[in-house]
């Protein structure tokens, strides 16, 4: 505590709702939020604060003198800036940061820049690449991949300044991204368009509400976990739209709409080392996209490794199911989150919600799209309950490594 109170209540609990604002549209998961409004209060002395989040919003009180309400939309996620947050108020807690340190600091992390415009647009092409790659794509699938997942990012960003609703960007989004890989397809260039399409629209996939709405769950809080599903649910169903939407078109200009019969696996791309690269690279290059902190990539990229390399394991020694892979692979991936974000004292969401992304069934909801397109309903309501099941045994694998005691992997940690 500072050594002489120059404050009042309203300083203490601006300060702290201006720290939680920041993490809240930036991707932080609600109890994180909450747990740092409180450091924050109990430090400077105010045991009276109350706080109430919300996924979109902020509401505290203090004493008999303060009340504030907030809306917080979410603006897309820059995890650096909740790292840095965290890292202030566990600074505050330990005493080496008065009031107004404490103020200036948050407002040159609010204002904090996002990654620039051309190590987003190359990371998601590396992105779209690797996943190409560890979905199967022959090489020529994934250098196409690859260069719609530039152009891709390079629309989303642009889009994203001219203040379209997220609905409406990600069926353009997913639209273009659909018709591009068509385009090349019918020039020659790939092998398997639905190789080369999962590749591309990975960049859309909501990880941040997807993974955060889990979590949030896992801590029992149900509103904002429920309503961060719901979210990724209806980005999930935009991409499917502007999947099935492009392929419509296309059969109508080209009296005919593409025959694909399933998932090919290159024997190139297939191999072990190709795979786990892939895995890895792809990984990273996500990092770059969620505003993950530079010095974070390298084990940020290790737990999407660990989750695909076990994944592969259960799927091609074991014999296991598509279903049982992911959740065994899902543990892995949020067990070595949670002892990264100790050894690397960052939030965990920093690790998990990129390592599970070789995970999300984005496959699952392109098939899904195409089988519906080409009246093929039996298969497709089949793909659509596999990629359930995918996800279910997702949400059960963080829930289930969630509840886990913070305090064992610092044991462990200090024990290695």
């Amino acid at each position: 505590m500072d050594k002489e109170k120059d404050y009042t209540l309203a300083d203490v609990m601006q300060v702290a709702t201006d720290a939680g604002h920041i993490m809240l549209e930036n991707g932080a998961e609600i109890f994180r939020v909450e747990e740092t409004m409180e450091r924050i209060t109990r430090h400077y002395g105010v045991e009276s604060g109350h706080f109430f989040v919300l996924s979109n919003g902020i509401i505290t009180s203090g004493g008999t003198s303060y009340s504030n309400v907030e809306f917080i939309p979410f603006k897309g996620a820059q995890l650096e800036k909740v790292v840095e947050v965290n890292r202030l108020s566990r600074e505050i807690d330990a005493g080496r940061c008065t009031i107004e340190e404490a103020r200036s600091r948050i407002a040159a992390i609010r204002a904090m820049k996002a990654k620039p415009f051309m190590e987003q647009v190359l990371a998601s092409g590396v992105g779209s690449g690797a996943f190409c790659a560890i979905f199967g794509g022959s090489p020529m699938d994934c250098l196409v991949s690859f260069v719609v997942g530039l152009l891709l990012y390079a629309f989303v960003l642009a889009v994203c300044k001219s203040g379209l609703s997220k609905i409406v960007t990600n069926i353009l989004g997913s639209t273009l991204a659909t018709a591009l890989c068509i385009i090349f397809y019918r020039m020659g260039f790939g092998e398997n368009p639905g190789n080369m399409i999962i590749g591309s629209i990975i960049p859309l996939i909501p990880g941040v509400p997807f993974t955060n709405g889990i979590r949030d769950l896992a801590n029992e809080d149900y509103i904002a976990g429920s309503t961060r599903l719901i979210d990724a649910l209806t980005v999930f169903f935009c991409i499917a739209a502007g999947v099935a939407l492009t392929f419509l078109v296309d059969g109508r200009i080209e009296n005919g709409i593409i025959v694909l019969d399933g998932m090919r696996t290159n024997a190139l791309t297939a191999i072990w080392p190709v795979q786990l690269v892939a895995a890895f690279l792809g990984t990273a290059g996500f990092a770059v996209l969620f505003g993950v902190p530079r010095n974070q990539y390298l084990p940020v990229g290790v737990c999407g490794l660990a989750g695909w390399t076990v994944y592969l394991l259960m799927i091609r020694l074991a014999g296991a199911s598509v279903i049982e892979s992911t959740f065994v692979a899902t543990l892995a991936v949020v067990l070595v989150s949670r002892f990264m974000a100790v050894r690397r004292c960052c939030p965990v969401i920093v690790f998990q919600i990129c390592g599970i992304f070789p995970l999300i069934p984005g496959a699952g909801i392109f098939w899904t799209a195409y089988w519906v397109v080409v009246k093929e309903l039996g298969t497709a309501v089949t793909t659509g309950f596999t990629a359930l099941g995918v996800t279910i045994a997702i949400v059960l694998g963080i829930i289930f490594v969630t509840s886990l005691p913070g305090r064992l992997f610092k044991i462990v940690q200090k024990k290695a």
